[in-house]
């Protein structure tokens, strides 16, 4: 029974000692800390634009589908919904989706596509490296088989046979 644990617990040491969940760590952490910016942009410059037009705070954006929506004795009454917050957090995601592909995704991506382009023609020069010389070997193969002349045998007819 030992042995499973054992095993178990190996199997859990290589699990974390994989680049993969140390790239993971890295990445939640820097999320968190994104998130603070995304929030700060969406409280400073969205809620005042669209306050522009309405309700300073999107967050307050509110319906009352059951009246009456007041407060009474600290207990809301009726149905209230409050559509803001839904907005808000949208637009949150949004603009994080928009800045993690346009300032990490696809530049790695085009990074990506440079040095696969280059890999690829390296491999072609190597491949045409290797093409020349086998055709190279080939010619001295043929210029070889020539100077034997036409019995081309296993005996070159060059050594007196006792």
């Amino acid at each position: 029974m030992s042995a499973k644990k054992e095993s178990v617990l190996d199997g859990f040491k290589a699990f974390l000692m994989r680049g993969n969940v140390i790239d993971l760590a890295v990445a939640v952490v820097i999320g968190a800390a994104f998130t603070n910016i995304v929030n700060s942009v969406v409280k400073g410059l969205i809620n005042p634009i669209v306050g522009a037009f309405g309700t300073k705070n999107l967050e307050s954006y509110k319906s009352c589908i059951k009246d009456p929506c007041k407060i009474v004795n600290g207990e809301m009454q009726g149905i209230q919904l409050e559509w803001g917050l839904v907005l808000s957090a949208i637009l949150s995601f949004i603009i994080t989706a928009a800045v993690v592909y346009f300032l990490m995704v696809l530049p790695m991506a085009k990074v990506l596509a440079k040095r696969a382009a280059h890999d690829k023609a390296k491999e072609g020069v190597q491949e045409t490296l290797e093409v020349s010389e086998l055709e190279v070997l080939k010619e001295i193969r043929d210029t070889l088989v020539a100077q034997r002349g036409p019995s081309s045998g296993a005996s070159t007819g060059t050594h007196p046979t006792s």
